[in-house]
């Protein structure tokens, strides 16, 4: 299952999009993450500073 994002808590930092290995997260006003190039490595919740992945 690809990560599930709390847009309540995201503060749109960037530092998700940084460490996508496959390039499935972007950031603008809000993140997306795009489930088709997910990987699930984890590597966004390990680095998201207010944990809403």
């Amino acid at each position: 299952m690809p990560a599930i994002v709390d847009l309540e808590e995201c503060i749109s930092c960037g530092a998700c999009e940084t460490v996508c290995p496959v390039d499935a997260v972007t950031v603008e006003d809000m993140v997306n993450v795009d489930s088709s190039k997910c990987v699930e490595c984890g590597n966004c919740e390990t680095e998201c500073p207010v944990g809403p992945v």
